[in-house]
């Protein structure tokens, strides 16, 4: 039996759930509902707050205006590309499609009723788009959640082909694995004439060579290929490939070897016909600037502020416990190499500092990135700080001093910075954060490497609507406790 007999065996024919043709539709008829809703809930917001002081009966305006904000409001979503098949999922298109499309649609009807002269109640028009863009995107986020749930759980996913050299499938193969949200399932991979292994390092069950991609493609039936490093020599080779391809109506995406890079920093221009790939510079410089500093001072000194009651509380209980110290200070190391005395509520033995070394032999651990989940050190009450990370609460005083930052790489000591390589240091490029992509992203339960591959992401593609978005999921990591120990 032949690989290829084999994988289609073990993946079987099917074409990917009928239901991933349907996603437009779904989102097209929730976002007539929230319109419709929105329409609704700016009549009645309009007569029970009476706006701009008229209390007059605004009641046609749901016959009339109504029917014809919906459908404006849906026809300006669609033609601004707010329904095609590629910005559901992932990425934020998605979203800056439907919110600038409703800017529009408010310009549109503000215009269209002044050169009617219709006298549209203003207390309604700014109740329908304050109420209803909320309602979309909110709407769209919960679709995305529903769609990521169910490609986690095996549903809803599209057959991949993988062509390019081994090493290049593989790494492709591995961002696909580890982000399942995507909903890629893969099938196998394609290698040049000249690699004649049956399986690439990671796995991954060669079919066939790319000598005839277009059939090997269409034996497996898969719905997406995957064109990587090595995959077609010329550019000529690959238009006819394209060409091949699109008759049969299979997704051709072409992955070249860049990652861990936010589209943010990726611009795509053609020259002459051929599309050229320009990467901005890190953005690790703009994370220095005044405008996150302010950010950092304020928020700090307010959550101190807020969360004084809990600090009393859980010195108390620290204290009583074993009549150690309350806070734990830790040599670390800041921004630029620097170091600074890191502040936690201490929820280890006293002596914990001298068990380390004869913990991380008796693990196998090296010093980078050391942590046990069962760690014998910590005390009982220091289990419930750590499950919740109310231990690190203090590090707002190191915020407000200027030490860390809100959102970071995680702050680490001098040991583990030395075992730093070229690439590692880069971490040190920013301030260290009281929470940042890997908390968010599974926290402990991360290998070494997964941490420091986001923390370098966090550095390299610093933006300060990616440190609202980590500190909104924090919240949720902290109740789930998932990954804290």
């Amino acid at each position: 039996m032949t690989v290829l007999n084999e994988v289609r065996e073990r993946v079987g024919t099917a074409s990917p759930s009928s239901t991933l043709r349907y996603v437009p539709l779904v989102a097209l008829l929730t976002d007539i509902g929230l319109v419709a809703a929105s329409v609704v809930l700016a009549v009645l917001g309009r007569k029970q707050l009476s706006l701009f002081t008229s209390a007059a009966d605004i009641s046609s305006h749901l016959t009339f205006v109504g029917p014809l904000l919906v459908l404006g409001w849906v026809v300006v979503v669609y033609l601004a590309g707010g329904y095609r098949a590629d910005v559901f999922g992932a990425g934020t298109d998605e979203y800056k499609r439907v919110f600038n499309a409703s800017i529009v649609t408010a310009g549109l009807l503000g215009v269209a009723c002044y050169l009617a002269k219709f006298q549209l109640s203003r207390g309604f028009f700014l109740l329908a788009f304050a109420v209803g863009i909320p309602l979309l995107l909110l709407g769209r986020w919960a679709s995305r959640q529903t769609l990521h749930r169910a490609r986690r759980a095996g549903r809803l996913q599209q057959g991949v082909v993988i062509a390019g050299t081994a090493p290049h499938i593989d790494e492709i193969a591995n961002v696909l694995r580890r982000e399942s949200w995507l909903g890629y399932r893969i099938i196998g991979a394609i290698t040049p004439v000249h690699d004649d292994r049956e399986e690439t390092p990671a796995g991954i069950p060669v079919l066939g060579d790319t000598t005839d991609v277009t059939a090997l493609v269409m034996k497996t039936e898969a719905d997406v290929i995957f064109f990587a490093g090595g995959s077609i020599g010329t550019g000529a080779a690959m238009r006819q490939a394209v060409w091949d391809l699109e008759q049969h109506r299979v997704q051709v995406v072409v992955a070249p070897s860049v990652t861990d890079i936010s589209n943010q920093r990726i611009k795509v221009r053609p020259v002459g016909g051929l599309p050229l790939m320009h990467v901005d510079p890190p953005t690790w410089s703009h994370a220095s600037r005044l405008g996150k500093r302010v950010f950092d001072v304020v928020g700090s000194l307010s959550l101190l502020v807020l969360l004084s009651p809990v600090f009393v509380a859980v010195a108390a209980v620290i204290r009583l416990h074993d009549g150690g110290p309350v806070l734990f200070k830790h040599n670390r190391v800041g921004r630029h190499g620097g170091s600074f005395e890191c502040l936690k509520f201490r929820t280890m033995c006293t002596d914990a500092e001298d068990r380390i070394k004869a913990l991380q032999v008796e693990h196998g651990q090296q010093a980078l990135l050391f942590k046990l989940k069962d760690d014998p050190r910590i005390t009982r009450p220091g289990r419930t700080l750590r499950r919740f990370s109310i231990d690190e609460l203090p590090q707002l005083l190191n915020v407000l001093l200027g030490d860390m930052s809100l959102v970071g790489p995680r702050p680490q000591v001098p040991a583990e910075v030395e075992l730093y390589d070229s690439a590692m240091s880069r971490r040190l490029h920013v301030r260290p954060g009281v929470t940042g992509l890997w908390q968010v992203s599974g926290r402990s339960d991360l290998s070494a490497e997964e941490a420091v591959r986001l923390d370098l992401y966090y550095v390299d593609n610093w933006s300060m609507l990616q440190d609202l978005s980590i500190l909104a999921k924090t919240l949720r990591a902290v109740v789930s406790r998932q990954g804290a120990y």
